[in-house]
């Protein structure tokens, strides 16, 4: 490839190109890719850390695999910025997560080098093992390669699919991407094994020249190298108590230097060789080549769109340390996002009383009822797209026993820029079908709150409060709830508007823009969608219509719910609005919402063309 004073990134033209490169080269094309990263992310959002610590190691990975033939899959997919740029995306990578361009996650109408939109983590090793499944009965010489961070393995299904990756012989070549954190500082046991192989890189770098040279001794090589093995695993199990992937079925190749581009490829062309599942295990710096992330591992390790001020989450932060000092019984329960979800403040205060499971929402929801079944008051922060990943455990452990396990839902609704796997349009839907559960949605900062002494004050079941990723509005004394009561924002005789949570906003414009027309409104805020006011309802049937508006699901959500009610003692018609149910893309959540008819100017057509 010749190029003169041109970066090198802008030379990528496929990857045939990125092959060509001399070492030079390749060093220079990881700066550039890291200061590009930097800038787009400092002015569009998104996932810094990551995506800085994986340059080198998405580099080596172009060059040993012949994407998009091997497929190469990334746990999760907020680390797939140097990819993209590698994959064709140069050119329109300034739009990353705007309305319109790219996505923050892989995506398969983006690229035939995106094999799966993966944004949740601990799925890769399943998806690598049924495509290798599928390669291996169709006949085809195709490699799988699964990227997968040491956060991910801390969850359950990232375990199952090693399980079964060691015991196949599917031709998998599995990257341990270990830098140590999650969205968190990684906390599990596995951690620990692997800090342990971290801290002794001599015995993992005499490991292959000692068994090399043992094969090569005529006549019994064989016998040494079965022997050594032996030895190496009874050396190994003393200080790395269990050595689990070998224990597993799989072939460890490591550690290696994650940022040693010549290095990377020689371990990945020697795991090539080998048929059936390997493990190179990478060691990687998170945010390397831009100080701020890497000295601030929670503010820009993640998502740079953190807890801010004015947002539902702050006043659930700011509310939480004050229920924590004055009730030594509650606890907060996070999985691997202590920032984003507000519970970080009440951990640095409380470190006794706050526990990260690890990306492991499922055993954080089971924990969390053993908590409540031994005396204490657990309540689990979460978003919204992760806690649908623990519905089963909610229902048939939390729900079933009956155990006062609050859940505090960040990113419902609607959430713009991350995509369809992050928008939060199943919560309701989900939990308002949990025998027993107590549904909140707030409408204002102070709600918050109010609704979590209220959730509190339940003891015989879980309940849920649900908020979205936009700033809070404020509300005066008089325009805050009590309880499990609805109120009534506004009276009229027309049209009975009923806005859940946020959308509270959005009924109350449509309202001005109706009266305008002549038409007189009432306007509720349910404020508890499960179980809903009686009196709400009993106000609804007097009008001429009534109309709901959800941030959630339409089909099977809340407004359909209150229909049912309304229609078992009238005939008066009811409009359910709410979002389709479909697999939303990435933009602005104004423009979103707007789209399917949930902004002000909709409702009041909606509301038009039924009077």
């Amino acid at each position: 490839m010749t190029r003169i004073n041109t970066p090198v990134l802008d030379c990528i033209h496929d990857l045939g190109d990125l092959r060509g490169l001399d070492a030079r080269d390749l060093n220079m094309l990881a700066r550039e890719i890291r200061r590009l990263v930097v800038a787009i992310v400092n002015r569009n959002g998104g996932h810094l850390g990551s995506n800085l610590g994986i340059v080198e190691l998405t580099i080596a990975l172009h060059r040993v695999f012949d994407s998009p033939r091997d497929a190469i899959l990334f746990d999760t997919g907020h680390q797939t910025y140097p990819h993209k740029l590698l994959t064709g995306r140069r050119r329109s990578f300034d739009t990353l997560r705007r309305p319109g361009g790219i996505s923050g996650y892989p995506s398969r109408r983006e690229s035939e080098h995106d094999w799966i939109e993966n944004s949740h983590a601990s799925t890769a090793l399943s998806y690598a093992h049924g495509l290798a499944a599928a390669f291996k009965t169709l006949g085809e010489d195709r490699r799988v390669v699964a990227v997968v961070g040491d956060g991910s393995l801390t969850g359950g299904m990232a375990l199952e699919g090693l399980n079964n990756l060691g015991h196949s012989d599917s031709n998998v070549t599995i990257v341990l991407n270990d830098n140590g954190r999650s969205y968190a500082p990684t906390v599990s046991m596995l951690t620990k094994s692997l800090i342990k192989i971290r801290s002794n890189p001599v015995y993992m770098r005499r490991q292959d020249r000692i068994e090399a040279t043992a094969e090569s001794i005529p006549l019994v090589g064989n016998m040494l190298r079965r022997g050594m093995n032996a030895t190496k695993a009874a050396v190994r199990h003393m200080w790395d108590p269990p050595a689990i992937f070998e224990q597993l079925g799989l072939r460890y190749f490591g550690p290696f230097n994650g940022h040693d581009i010549t290095g990377l490829e020689e371990a990945l062309e020697k795991a090539k060789l080998f048929e059936g599942p390997t493990l190179v295990h990478v060691i990687t710096q998170k945010g390397r080549g831009y100080t701020p992330a890497e000295n601030d591992p929670i503010k820009n390790m993640h998502d740079l769109s953190s807890v801010k001020e004015g947002s539902y989450t702050a006043a659930f932060a700011e509310h939480l340390l004050d229920l924590g000092s004055r009730r030594p019984e509650l606890v907060a329960v996070t999985a691997a996002m202590p920032d984003s979800t507000g519970i970080l403040p009440f951990m640095d205060r409380f470190p006794e009383r706050a526990f990260d499971v690890g990306i492991a929402e499922q055993h954080a929801v089971t924990m969390a009822t053993g908590m409540a079944l031994g005396g204490l008051r657990p309540i689990v922060a979460v978003y919204s797209t992760f806690l649908t990943r623990a519905l089963d455990q909610i229902n048939l452990d939390t729900a079933l026993h009956g155990c006062p396990v609050v859940f505090c839902i960040d990113r419902a609704g609607v959430t713009g820029d991350d995509g369809p796997s992050h928008h939060g349009l199943l919560d309701m839907v989900l939990l308002s079908k949990v025998p027993g559960m107590t549904i909140f949605a707030p409408s204002s900062y102070e709600e918050v709150a109010v609704m979590l002494d209220a959730a509190l004050g339940i003891t015989d079941g879980p309940s849920a409060l649900r908020w979205p990723k936009i700033p809070a509005p404020r509300a005066a004394p008089e325009e805050v709830g009590r309880g499990l009561s609805a109120r009534r924002v506004a009276a009229g005789s027309d049209v009975c508007l009923i806005g859940v949570g946020r959308m509270l906003a959005t009924v109350r414009q449509a309202s001005a823009l109706l009266e305008a027309d002549g038409v007189s409104c009432s306007v509720w805020d349910p404020r508890v969608v499960k179980p809903l006011d009686p009196v709400m309802i009993g106000d609804a049937v007097r009008h001429r219509l009534v109309v709901t508006v959800e941030d959630g699901l339409r089909e099977g959500g809340i407004g359909q719910a209150i229909r049912d009610q309304v229609s078992a003692s009238t005939e008066v018609p009811v409009a359910v609005m709410g979002l389709p149910t479909v697999h939303i893309p990435h933009g602005d959540i104004d423009e979103i919402t707007a789209m399917y008819s949930l902004d002000a100017e909709g409702v009041a057509a909606s509301v038009r063309k039924y009077i």
